[in-house]
């Protein structure tokens, strides 16, 4: 069973969503869409990302068993009033039902995150209408995982059984990172890595049951790389950094994350440093920085044993999805 637990999707219509900056889609053919911000043309897409029958033909010609079908993050409306958010997130919700009716297609909600309690109740009005699990963003404004509302919502994820895909987004701009696509190529490895410095330095790992089924994106930015850094710091400048009850390393094991690096050596690395139950498929589909053939990375790594390979393939997916 290969399953892919890292791809979005973005529904054909949806309503007016009421402000001035919402993402509002312009459709240009049968095949081709963009995504708007206001007036600002923010992603092209095509229709594999709202057509099932085009994502299972993709799917099939890359081996795919299983997709987990996740958000885009650009409509998370985190920034908007809670009750817009939530009625945004169930617009979304249920579309994504309408695209995930294969059982190969396995749909992840949205949730309004800036308010904890509506965030618990649309997940569970989702897991009972056939959602598996929950996609949230990184942060939320200033407020990053260790926030107070942001753990309680991760703690009814755990007493629930719904495991939470994290992904980074809303990264800083300015005149540097405004090229080149830096925001992604930059900001989105160093989103993902500060708030997984914010889940273990945070506390949250102490408060939250272990049962909680946690999965970073790509690879978990750069927290592979630098996780000695963070060990050194946690050891050395424990007066500013020893905030967890144990050093970084120990928390290795309470989370996961994708394999989306595109390099045997950072896969290597995550696979030495995450262990071979901590690393999963996922491929970003179907956006043009996602790996394509998917799963082509896992499948020809020469380091990894063949039953190191079926962890990651699929073995790991099917554990954190409680299947």
């Amino acid at each position: 069973m290969i399953i892919d637990v890292h791809t979005h999707h973005v529904p054909k219509g949806w309503p007016d969503l009421g402000w001035p900056e919402a993402p509002r889609l312009r459709v240009d053919s049968e095949r081709e869409a963009v995504i708007l911000l206001g007036d600002r043309e923010f992603r092209r897409i095509a229709d594999d990302c709202w057509n099932p029958s085009v994502r299972l033909e993709r799917m099939d010609a890359d081996g795919v068993d299983v997709q987990v079908v996740s958000p885009t993050p650009v409509f998370f409306s985190y920034e908007r009033p809670a009750a817009e958010a939530v009625r945004v997130a169930r617009v979304f919700n249920d579309l994504a039902l309408e695209i995930c009716a294969s059982e190969r297609l396995v749909p992840f909600c949205q949730v309004p995150l800036q308010d904890p309690d509506l965030a618990c109740a649309e997940l569970d009005r989702c897991l009972a209408s056939g959602h598996a699990g929950v996609e949230i963003g990184n942060h939320v404004g200033d407020r990053d995982l260790d926030d107070e509302g942001v753990v309680q919502f991760l703690q009814h994820c755990a007493s629930v059984g719904a495991p939470v895909f994290v992904h980074p987004w809303d990264m800083a701009g300015g005149p540097r990172l405004d090229r080149w696509m830096a925001q992604w190529l930059v900001g989105m490895p160093a989103e993902t890595h500060l708030s997984v410095l914010a889940l273990i330095l945070g506390g949250v790992l102490d408060r939250v049951p272990k049962t909680l089924r946690l999965c970073f994106a790509h690879g978990g930015g750069s927290f592979a790389f630098w996780l000695g850094r963070f060990e050194n710091a946690w050891h050395r400048r424990n007066d500013l950094v020893g905030v967890s009850e144990f050093p970084p390393s120990h928390y290795l094991d309470r989370f996961s994350v994708d394999s989306v690096v595109f390099d045997e050596r950072a896969l290597r690395l995550l696979v030495d440093t995450m262990g071979e139950d901590g690393v999963m498929l996922g491929s970003d589909f179907p956006y043009p920085l996602g790996e394509s053939p998917v799963g082509s990375l896992i499948r020809r790594a020469g380091f990894l044993t063949d039953t190191a390979r079926a962890k990651l393939l699929g073995g790991n997916a099917t554990r954190f999805l409680g299947r």
